[in-house]
Order: C-alpha cells, then sequence, then structure tokens
C-alpha cells in the first residue's frame, strides 16, 4: 500500500463541486435580488441609517473596486471577474477539501455577482457600474457580493496559514516526508472542518 497522498475520489469530489456550485448560487441569488430591492427602495445617495453612524442604506453606483479604486479602469475590473471565474472553474476538478469548497463557492458567486453588473448596467457592456447599498460608517459603500469576496479572502488565508491544499492534503509532514506518525513519507492529515470530504482516502 503506497503512503503518497493522492487525489479524492470522484463521488466525493463531485459532492464538494456541488456544494461549490450551490453555495455559488445562492450567494449570486442574495447579490442580485438585494441589488433589485435597494434600486426600487432607495434614492441614490440618499443615506438610511440602520446602527446610527456605524451602518446605513445609501444607493451608489461604483464604476471601479472597493474603497473607490480602481475608478475609470471598469473594463480591467470585468476581465480581472472573468478571470477568477474560468480559474475557479479550472481549479475545482482537484478539490478535496470542505474548506476550499465553501472559499471558492463565495468567492465565485462573488465574482458573478458583480460581475452580472458589469455586464448588464449602464453605462454599456464591460463599463458597467456595480450597485452598492451598503454603508459602513463614512469608509465605503459594497454589496452583498462584496461580502462574500471578503469572507472567502478571509478564509483562504486561514486555509493558507494551516497549509491545507486544495486537494484535501496538508503541507508540510508530507513535503518533509517526516512524522511522529507513520514514519518517512507518511500521508498528511486533515482534521475539522477543513477535513476531506467523506469517503476520501490518500492511500493507494
Amino acid at each position: 500500500m503506497s503512503d503518497t497522498p493522492g487525489p479524492a475520489p470522484v463521488p466525493a469530489r463531485r459532492r464538494l463541486v456541488a456544494g461549490l456550485v450551490a453555495l455559488a448560487v445562492v450567494t449570486y441569488v442574495l447579490d442580485q435580488a438585494t441589488k433589485v430591492w435597494a434600486l426600487a427602495a432607495l434614492d441614490e445617495g440618499v443615506r438610511h441609517p440602520v446602527l446610527g453612524d456605524l451602518l446605513g442604506l445609501q444607493l451608489l453606483f461604483n464604476p471601479g473596486a472597493a474603497l473607490g479604486l480602481a475608478t475609470g479602469t471598469t473594463w480591467l475590473l470585468t476581465l480581472v471577474a472573468i478571470t477568477v471565474v474560468v480559474v475557479i472553474i479550472r481549479v475545482s476538478r482537484r478539490l478535496g477539501s470542505r474548506g476550499w469548497a465553501v472559499t471558492l463557492g463565495l468567492l465565485l458567486g462573488g465574482a458573478l455577482g458583480n460581475l452580472t453588473d458589469r455586464l448588464v448596467r449602464e453605462p454599456g457592456v464591460f463599463r458597467g457600474h456595480v450597485v452598492d447599498f451598503i454603508a459602513y460608517g463614512d469608509l465605503f459603500v459594497g454589496n452583498v457580493a462584496d461580502i462574500a469576496i471578503v469572507a472567502a479572502a478571509g478564509l483562504l488565508m486561514l486555509l493558507s496559514l494551516r497549509g491545507l491544499r486544495l486537494d484535501g492534503t496538508r503541507e508540510g509532514r508530507a513535503a518533509a516526508g517526516t512524522g511522529d506518525e507513520g514514519g518517512p513519507g507518511a500521508a498528511p492529515t486533515t482534521d475539522g472542518v477543513d477535513a476531506p470530504a467523506e469517503g476520501v482516502r490518500h492511500d493507494g
């Protein structure tokens, strides 16, 4: 029996990909539905306090990125979003971790939410302004897609710090070829929410 980590079995990987897609769809639908509501219920530029000065509702049309960055380069942001979507679709074929499935699902849903705005809203295709309506103090105004993207970025950093790879194996023990269990060449282990889906095995 080989101790070399291998990819997740096809059925387990399919379940993870299905979960990724489901989370992305929920995120996307929630983002677009709340934007439709904001367009119907809010007047542009008028702030409605929710938690005093800390949180409010304020409809804005953002031609750039978060915090007002990259204004005037909407077409470039559109290409970046398309690239993110394509990369997620490609790497999902190696998915073997629930933590990565959640991370990529949130990122995919958020990217598609803002990408839709840039493709279909005024002033035109690839130049559409993103609908923002959640005002965070005097810092910036965002939307549900932004929340999903920020959450995905946080999870990505956590997974990287824990050394968890996309396929569900861990860095460190496998790279060193030694460990407390199994001796040289022992397969890396996973635990908790970051563990591979049930039924995933790393031995041949």
